[in-house]
């Protein structure tokens, strides 16, 4: 089984709050990606830190053990089904959620992530909380 972390997994897990690091610390690396949608979000925050240089020496000590998977042409397409679905049913999920969605959903991975009930929406998208 493949777990793709959200960008609140990755913020707990940095700032040692919850379970998050020992579950990670229990899961081989191999099966640990970072879609690209997260990285860029973590350096949203990182540009916005207060301690900018500590945040990114812990990104980069975490991505030289896990995979980072880019977010492509197949990510996109499942992309636009899953927003044009939820929209429809009036359960839409926030732009970056979705691109994050998609790629583990084209990854056939669980995702991992704090904020269930938004990612629950989406079909087919396996979701667990490892705070």
């Amino acid at each position: 089984m493949n777990f793709f972390l959200d960008t609140n997994t990755l913020i707990y897990y940095f700032k040692d709050q919850g379970h998050v690091a020992k579950n990670l610390l229990a899961v081989s690396p191999k099966q640990i990606f970072i879609p690209s949608t997260v990285v860029s979000e973590l350096q949203v925050g990182i540009h916005k830190s207060t301690s900018p240089q500590k945040r990114t020496m812990q990104l980069h000590a975490l991505l030289e053990s896990v995979s980072i998977t880019s977010f492509g042409h197949e990510e996109a397409l499942t992309a636009a089904k899953t927003r044009a679905a939820l929209e429809a049913k009036g359960t839409s999920i926030g732009l970056y959620d979705i691109l994050i969605a998609a790629t583990a959903l084209k990854n056939s991975a669980t995702l991992i992530t704090r904020n269930t009930k938004e990612f629950e929406r989406v079909d087919g998208l396996a979701v667990e909380n490892w705070y």
